[in-house]
């Protein structure tokens, strides 16, 4: 059985220690674990080919196989991250506000790491990588917990990067793995608020949920992305289909892929057989109302509960409302506050669109596809969060670090 307590307690140790390093010796632990993955990328895929296959015995395909796979690409992403997050600035230590007091002591406001961050994910064993390098750069240890699918890929990726911690002496307790598929053993993580300074899910609904309940430690919630896209009536409707059908077909199982089309009444019959047709065309299935399946016959009816739901996959919902502000309503009701879009040619709807919708990120005529911290400039991002305390939307560097005060004096009392 694994030791969870002892891990956990391990990385709390290590964390104090590690919050002292220099930019330029995180920066040079980073590129020994690049380079530990190039040596090892044979191993790395043989390993997931592993996972591939017991994830297709177990009857698991589609879209949850798509996020499981390491290609050559997304390797090549993968270590295209750490050279992302090695040209970043190092944010701890950082002053952000410096003055002397009335008492002569020198106070600084100075940003410092979290500590021990747990991350909580399911199938995509990138963010193991991802996940640790952010940590690293922030002065920050990281206890591990992927998902059952993964656990190969995910074992492996962890012990060449402790090696590469262990080989260049540096504490390898800095990364935890807890190698198990066990759901006790996420429990017992999460009861160890005495050495986790916050946990993170990277998941669905249903993860974040469990954690929030769960958690002896406070959380930085990352929920599923039921995203939207409303076409507002002055849409130029070439952007529209190319917007849509990039947002929904280019990568259908991320959390930032669309889930619903809205559209307003007065554009609907022009201009949805077009939108439709299009991404029929490209093998997604298409599910609305009753009103959508009159202006276009394929549509399988569905009722307002399935408005609630992420599908990750080739499946999109469709809705006519009556105007933007129904629009609004409805993302504000049954999104999950992750990215949501309108296509408009109208300065004033984009503006009203883009205060009321309550997501993290919001979109004025461009996909929803862009919600990613390495398209943000982040690098390697460790979840899009989709709560308001302490961030919200993609968790980079900074993210991963909080606010200390330093005083200084020569012996003021009180």
């Amino acid at each position: 059985m694994v030791d969870v307590y002892t891990l956990c307690k391990k990385a709390k140790l290590a964390s104090n220690k590690f919050s002292s390093c220099t930019k330029d010796e995180k920066n040079f632990l980073l590129g020994k674990i690049k380079e530990a993955i190039i040596d090892n990328v044979d191993a790395i895929k043989e390993a997931n080919s592993l996972d591939l296959k017991n994830a297709e015995e177990a009857k698991i395909k589609g879209a949850f196989l798509d996020r499981l796979t390491l290609t050559d690409a997304r390797i090549q992403t993968m270590l295209d991250g750490i050279d992302d997050v090695i040209a970043l600035p190092d944010y701890v230590g950082m002053v952000e506000k410096e003055e002397i007091l009335k008492n002569g002591i020198l106070l600084k406001k100075v940003r410092a790491p979290l500590g021990v961050v747990g991350i909580i994910y399911e199938s995509r064993p990138n963010v193991t990588v991802d996940a640790a390098i952010l940590c690293i750069k922030s002065g920050n240890a990281v206890v591990l917990k992927g998902g059952k699918e993964a656990i190969n890929t995910n074992r492996l990726l962890t012990q060449i990067m402790k090696n590469a911690f262990k080989e260049n002496g540096f504490n390898p307790d800095l990364i935890a793995f807890i190698d198990g598929i066990d759901r006790e053993l996420t429990h017992q993580m999460l009861l160890m608020g005495d050495f986790i300074d916050v946990v993170i899910p990277r998941g669905g609904e249903k993860l974040k949920k469990y954690v929030l309940g769960a958690a002896t430690m406070p959380v930085i919630a990352s929920s599923g992305g039921n995203c939207h896209i409303f076409v507002e009536k002055s849409a130029s409707l070439d952007m529209a289909v190319s917007v849509i059908e990039n947002a929904k077909v280019s990568r259908p199982s991320v959390c930032n892929a669309l889930e619903t089309i809205l559209i307003e009444r007065a554009v609907a019959k022009e201009f949805l057989p077009k939108i439709l047709d299009n991404l029929s065309q490209k093998g997604v299935e298409i599910r609305g109302t009753r009103e959508v399946k009159d202006i276009y016959n394929s549509t399988v009816i569905v009722d307002g509960e399935e408005f609630f739901t992420e599908y990750e996959d080739l499946i999109v919902k469709v809705k006519v409302v009556e105007d933007i502000e129904e629009a609004i309503f409805h993302i504000n009701n049954y999104g999950t506050g992750h990215s949501d879009g309108i296509i408009t040619n109208n300065a004033n709807k984009a503006e009203q669109f883009s205060k009321e919708v309550d997501s993290s990120a919001v979109y004025v005529n461009v996909s929803t596809r862009f919600t990613d911290g390495y398209e943000f400039g982040l690098g390697a991002e460790m979840a899009i969060s989709t709560q308001k305390l302490h961030v919200r939307g993609p968790i980079g560097l900074q993210e991963l670090t909080s606010l200390k005060y330093v005083l200084s004096g020569n012996g003021q009392i009180r």
